[in-house]
């Protein structure tokens, strides 16, 4: 038995203000299917040849820097999980080639029958996270004198105080007390914990 599509909603509401204008749109998916129903979408919008109304399809990723195995590495996340942006011109065919679009759960707004356009300055600051030149940043949030433990490395579970911060670089020195002296080291910042 063949899934039936969604069938386009009595009263669907897009006023002539709305008609007619580009605007980004977050659509609601399932968890961990976002990549997916991009890929769906863009197959939909090319074989219903809806390139005159749906531009781009994107799923919101951001760098960052993770500690594996004591090596650093850069990997992306979703920034909001569950969720998709279109850019598109909204009508009753545009509407319906995304809500019909497998694994999709339908607009994010406060009415189904009128999707909400995502503010033009989060798109912006979204669309700036996700740049390719844009290098996974550190947020170093120790300050000196701070007391913490080391939760990976050679170092694991030794306990220091932070005697300088490196911002640009993402580390830390800690002087940590060995054999009865007070060594100091300097950890990455995503190697040690706030105690």
């Amino acid at each position: 038995m063949e899934q039936s599509e969604t069938k386009k909603p009595k009263g669907l509401h897009i006023d002539d203000k709305t008609k007619s204008l580009r605007a980004w749109y977050a659509v609601h998916t399932y968890s961990g299917y976002e990549d997916a129903v991009a890929r769906y979408l863009k197959q939909r919008v090319e074989s219903l040849s809806m390139n005159d109304k749906i531009f781009s399809i994107t799923v919101p990723k951001e760098k960052k820097i993770r500690i594996k195995n004591g090596k650093r590495k850069v990997t992306e996340e979703k920034i909001y999980p569950g969720y998709v942006l279109v850019d598109m011109i909204l009508n009753e065919d545009s509407w319906y080639v995304v809500r019909n679009t497998p694994r999709v759960m339908g607009f994010v707004g406060p009415d189904p029958t009128k999707p909400t356009p995502v503010s033009k300055s989060e798109v912006e600051n979204l669309l700036s996270r996700m740049e390719e030149d844009h290098e996974a940043k550190f947020k170093v949030e120790y300050a000196v004198g701070d007391l913490v433990r080391v939760v990976d490395g050679p170092f694991k579970d030794y306990e220091g105080k932070i005697t300088e911060v490196d911002e640009e670089h993402g580390r830390v020195r800690v002087s940590i007390p060995v054999f009865g002296r007070e060594t100091i080291t300097e950890i990455d910042s995503l190697q040690i914990q706030k105690m």
